[in-house]
């Protein structure tokens, strides 16, 4: 079978197509034959040498996938049942999805829900399960249409473009941030506008102009959106490409009363299967099938080193001959 491999090299990881033995694989209860598997920016940190993301060498890479089972002794699957599995470690401490077959143990897998496709699911993938997770936080913390426009950075990635798609079917009227000058893209999804990040003003708080938001990028981008943030606000936090460090004040949580909330997608499974039921139906995006672009694994590092450059939009998956 033919697989993306991470090797140590130095501090940092390097990853290469391999031929490898399916009985090689770690450990499971499942063995899946691999539809589709997701390209994050995690995955391209980790198979580039970007950041020490990887736990255990050699690895796997690939953070999510999608596919049948073929092999089980979990009683809970059978060969045939779609799957998806993604978190617990795949790709980064157990071998990933980014090869022929995945073998894991039984409660990683989640059966894939009624109104998804293969393509659907690994279109959403981690980046919709992470964008969903979003959504629902803020809901639940009385997020809602009435209460005003909304504000998703980071807008061209995969994390970002979902969010934008799922809070425009919930209705919302959403504000894309992104750097990139071509909005078609984004207005595709349901976008109302499209803006660059403002010249930083030095002041603590300024104009509330959000109701909430998903900030993707962290950084500078999310201090921003924090002093723009209106009275009882709320913002998920979900990514860090614009930097890790976040320099602010209290004011916007004191005076405004706004709330940051942090979005971690290796969630229990009781979480998983209800936001997974989301996705199949409320927060399910129209044309989801449109936003994937799909490659076969020997282009996967070329699309990786495109995806640390900011050159890459939407979703890419690799995808697998059946």
């Amino acid at each position: 079978m033919k697989a993306y491999r991470i090797e140590q090299d130095g501090k940092l990881g390097r990853g290469t197509i391999v031929d490898m033995d399916r009985a090689d694989l770690d450990e499971g209860d499942v063995t899946v034959k691999v539809r589709h598997a997701g390209v994050n920016y995690k995955d391209a940190l980790a198979g580039l040498g970007g950041a020490p993301i990887i736990r255990r060498y050699p690895c796997n890479g690939g953070i999510e996938a999608v596919g049948d089972v073929v092999e089980s002794t979990d009683v809970r699957f059978s060969p045939g049942d779609r799957v998806i599995v993604h978190g617990r470690g795949i790709g980064v401490s157990h071998d990933g999805g980014f090869a022929e077959y995945l073998r894991v143990p039984g409660d990683w897998v989640l059966a894939l829900p009624e109104g998804l496709s293969a393509l659907e699911a690994a279109t959403l993938g981690v980046a919709g399960y992470s964008a969903a997770l979003a959504v629902d936080r803020l809901e639940t913390l009385g997020l809602s249409p009435e209460r005003g426009p909304v504000l998703v950075s980071g807008a061209t990635g995969g994390v970002g473009s979902l969010g934008v798609a799922m809070l425009a079917r919930r209705g919302f009227s959403v504000t894309a941030l992104s750097s990139k000058p071509d909005d078609g893209f984004l207005r595709g999804l349901g976008a109302q506008a499209v803006m660059a990040l403002p010249e930083a003003s030095g002041k603590p708080l300024e104009r509330e102009e959000w109701a909430g938001g998903i900030d993707a990028a962290g950084g500078k981008v999310l201090e921003w959106m924090l002093r723009t943030t209106a009275h009882g606000g709320a913002i998920a936090s979900i990514g860090n490409a614009a930097g890790v460090a976040l320099n602010t004040t209290v004011l916007p949580f004191i005076l405004r009363g706004i709330t940051l909330t942090g979005i971690n997608a290796d969630s229990e499974m009781p979480l998983r299967r209800r936001i997974w039921a989301r996705l199949a139906d409320d927060l399910k995006p129209a044309g989801l099938q449109a936003m994937a672009r799909e490659i076969v694994l020997a282009d996967l590092p070329d699309y990786m080193a495109r995806m640390l450059e900011g050159r890459i939009t939407g979703r890419t998956l690799v995808t697998f001959d059946d």
